[in-house]
């Protein structure tokens, strides 16, 4: 009997524990371990930041999903890997020893980069549930005395999408209230360009975000290096295309959001061999370490290059499905393994993206998501809203009931062409 144990109890991880479960039968023991007691489906952040959802309607308590497909939870994170001795530390000091490891821990959010950038200092932030709760009471506040607000990111973030969602959310949420006229918005960000979302853009993307942020008098700075948020300000840097100084912005603020960059968690970062210098696991191409066989990782938390060099450093992004992507090349891996076959599945980090912007929102299609691409696709329009809605629900029912494997994703994506694996497996 194989022993595997999923560190992370996100959306990788959630996923790759019911798919293991699925292929692996009942016969090998899984183990979840996560960092508290539940599953918050992060994508609805931008929403809970203004308050258009709950906690409850975005988290989910994971411990009694799991228990129906016969899947152990531990609620507390890891501490240490001892990755020579296949063993798993939590901060109990419980042992765990595994055959397989599946790192899919999400990251750890640099605000230390940048002076005033903490949520607990003068950001907000929309990265974690009970972050974007904290800043939804902080908005209630804020909308009794607006004032100027600045959204974007920081040098060396990967995660843009979010940051465009809560920009144009906010917008349309000013305009219901009908304060919009009261609040100059500015989007800093260090792409080089609106849309760029560290992938080289997607389709038009660039007109597409452009003719978006006209359209809602939201002025933006690109090649922005956000180098310190005060209580009043953000202080930007903008460079010119070589990298140097071309203007210093202060922009007076009443309410900032700025997306960190990421870093590897501490407990997988100080495994020796394993990660970057950022802490990002190092894989090969079926998601496995170079060092450590018989770990493997998806999501976030992966080390993979930035698509192209920029002025001011950005990161590449992983997505929901180029993630469920990484995820399914992992299970077929561990299961041909235990099997006495090859691992030989390779993820095709097809990615698939839906922006919502409070009242229309923006679908990108992108295969694979790292160029050159064999489709590329974007487009706007209400029905993304729609959308971005009707996904919510439905993957919050697939982490519930651990349907991983809908009928939506078996023929409908793969009747667009959009597949999970470059080889997948014949039924």
């Amino acid at each position: 009997m194989a022993k595997i144990i999923v560190l992370g109890a996100g959306i990788g991880g959630m996923t790759a524990a019911y798919e293991l479960r699925a292929g692996l039968g009942g016969d090998h023991a899984i183990t979840v371990v996560g960092d508290g007691p539940g599953f918050s489906f992060t994508p609805s952040n931008p929403w809970v930041g203004v308050g258009w959802r709950k906690r409850d309607d975005v988290v989910l308590e994971v411990k009694p999903c799991l228990a129906r497909k016969k899947i152990e939870f531990v609620g507390e994170p890891a501490t240490e890997i001892r990755a020579a001795q296949n063993v798993l530390v939590t901060r109990s000091g419980k042992e765990m020893a595994y055959d397989y490891l599946v790192i899919c821990t999400g990251p750890k959010l640099a605000f230390d980069e940048i002076p005033g950038l903490a949520p607990d200092q003068h950001s907000h932030s929309i990265c974690t549930t009970p972050h974007a709760e904290a800043t939804w009471n902080a908005y209630q506040e804020f909308v009794k005395n607006p004032g100027p607000v600045v959204i974007g990111a920081a040098p060396g973030t990967s995660c843009f999408g979010p940051a465009y969602e809560f920009a144009t959310i906010i917008e349309t949420d000013l305009r219901k209230r009908k304060i919009r006229d009261r609040v100059p918005i500015t989007y800093v960000t260090p792409e080089p360009y609106v849309g760029h979302m560290g992938l080289g853009g997607v389709g038009d993307s660039k007109g597409l975000i452009e003719s978006e942020f006209r359209q809602r008098h939201i002025k933006w700075i690109c090649n922005a290096k956000v180098v310190e948020v005060t209580a009043t300000e953000v202080v930007v840097n903008e460079l010119d295309g070589k990298g140097q100084l071309l203007q210093e912005h202060r922009i007076p603020s009443a309410f900032s959001m700025v997306m960190p960059a990421f870093k590897g968690v501490d407990a997988v970062a100080a495994v020796e061999g394993l990660c970057n210098p950022r802490g990002f696991v190092l894989i090969d191409k079926h998601q496995r370490s170079p060092k450590y066989h018989n770990i493997f990782s998806a999501g976030v938390c992966v080390a993979i290059p930035p698509v192209e060099t920029t002025p001011v450093p950005t990161g590449a992004p992983k997505t929901g499905y180029m993630i469920e992507s990484m995820v399914g090349a992992i299970v077929h891996n561990i299961v041909s393994e235990i099997a006495g076959k090859p691992a030989d599945q390779v993820a095709t980090w097809n990615a698939i993206c839906l922006a919502d912007m409070g009242d229309t929102g923006a679908a990108f299609v992108a295969l694979p998501q790292i160029p050159p691409r064999n489709v590329t696709w974007a487009k706007v329009g209400k029905w993304v809203h729609l959308a971005k809605v009707a996904f919510e629900k439905y993957f919050m029912n697939k982490m519930k009931t651990g349907n991983t494997d809908p009928i939506y994703e078996k023929y409908v994506l793969k009747a667009l062409g959009i597949e999970r694996l470059k080889n997948t497996p014949k039924p």
